[in-house]
Order: C-alpha cells, then structure tokens, then sequence
C-alpha cells in the first residue's frame, strides 16, 4: 500500500495509539498507551489536542494524515476534498473546545456557528519545522486559536509568513493550478468565497477532448457514501 505506516516515525505510532484508544474508549480498564487528548479519528485523520507544548493558550490542535505522507508536495488537485474535509474537521474541533467570549442562551439544536476569525489552520513547510514539536516526514496540519502567546521568537519563525502555509491558501492555488479560474487567496473574506461551497471544485482534469486524467486522490474512499 501507497504512503504505509514507518517503523520508528513518532507520528506514526500517535496513530497506531489512536486506533486502540478508540477501541478501548467504551472500556473501563485503563490501557496504558492510550493518549488521553485523542479528539478525533476516522479513516483519513487523527487528530489530537496538543497539552504539552501548545502555541496558544486557547487551544492547539495537530492533525495528521493517517498515511505516512511525506509532505505536501505528495498531494495533487484530486486531494481537494481532502483538503477541505480537514479544514472543515479543523474549525470544528477549535469550535468545541474554543469557550464563548460572551455568556449566551443554551442552544439544543443545531449549534450556532462560532466566529472562526481567529482561527489558524495551516501546514509547516519544509525545511521549517516546529522545535518543540519536531516532526518530519509525516504529513501534519497545525490548527490553533490566535493569538498564538506561548510562541518564543526562535519557535514563531515556524508560524511566521516565512513557513506557514494557510491551508485556504494551499486550497486556492491548488484550484488556481488546474482551472482557468483565478482564485484570490489571502485577502479578507477569502473564506466566504462561492467556490468554497463545493469541495470537489477544481479535483478533476482533463483534455480539451474529454478525456480525463485525473491522479488517485489518496484519501480513504467512503463506501457507505457511494464514493470510488
């Protein structure tokens, strides 16, 4: 199998440790490799809250690739939904553990959308990297609630514009490659922008004849959803 899990890569074995936690999650018998910050797992992400070393003290999220994918230049304009699934995954989870800045009425059902302004959701670029969490070789999204105070200047260069990149932006210019459409990125109300109502836009291509060559995206297909 494409992209399988490295014996000896540390976000590998988060994931192997996610797997039995969400197994053992409905057990009253503590496992010891069970991580307690485990917030969310599925076919294509893990995703866990970062308590040792996080950049904001309102939260930080790490969400890893479940494939061992070496880094973004791994991904092709057929992992768009992709893309937009984790970003979409990001903002709900800074959602549920961000608190309301002001007291409100209890909701039952749907919750209200919170303000998601302040949310940062991007990737490190190589060969930057975050000191306190050194992590290479495995494909990972940083989502955190600004402003980032518990960054020091050597650690912030890492989440400066000299190495982050805003996963709204990776999704426009991937769109940008493969389309005739200009897709603005990085200005105010990019997030709002039509064409992010659709995922898929922009994941398939072709020739001028039809004929399409679309690359394999590599996420996990859903079955139940009639996806291929």
């Amino acid at each position: 199998m494409a992209f399988a899990p490295k014996a000896g890569c540390p976000m590998c074995g988060t994931i192997a440790d996610a797997v039995t936690a969400v197994q053992t999650a409905s057990s009253s018998t503590p496992h010891p490799n069970v991580s307690p910050d485990v917030l969310w797992k599925d076919d294509n992400f893990t995703a866990y809250r970062e308590s040792v070393n996080p950049v904001s003290s309102k939260g930080h999220i790490i969400i890893a690739f479940n494939f061992h994918v070496p880094s973004l230049y791994h991904l092709s304009s057929s992992d768009l939904p992709l893309l937009a699934s984790l970003r979409d995954l990001a903002k709900r989870l800074l959602s549920s553990i961000s608190p309301p800045t002001t007291p409100g009425p209890i909701y039952t059902s749907p919750i209200p959308a919170r303000n998601d302004a302040h949310f940062r959701i991007g990737f490190i670029t190589p060969p930057f990297r975050d000191s306190k969490i050194p992590v290479t070789g495995h494909l990972h999204a940083h989502a955190y609630i600004a402003p980032a105070d518990l960054l020091g200047w050597w650690r912030g260069v890492a989440y400066s514009s000299l190495a982050w990149y805003a996963i709204d932006d990776l999704i426009a210019e991937i769109r940008e490659s493969v389309s005739n459409n200009r897709v603005k990125s990085g200005y105010e109300g990019r997030t709002s922008a039509p064409i992010d109502s659709v995922p898929e836009a922009g994941a398939r291509t072709g020739f001028a004849n039809g004929n399409e060559h679309t690359i394999p995206s590599i996420a996990v297909c859903d079955k139940e959803l009639g996806e291929s």
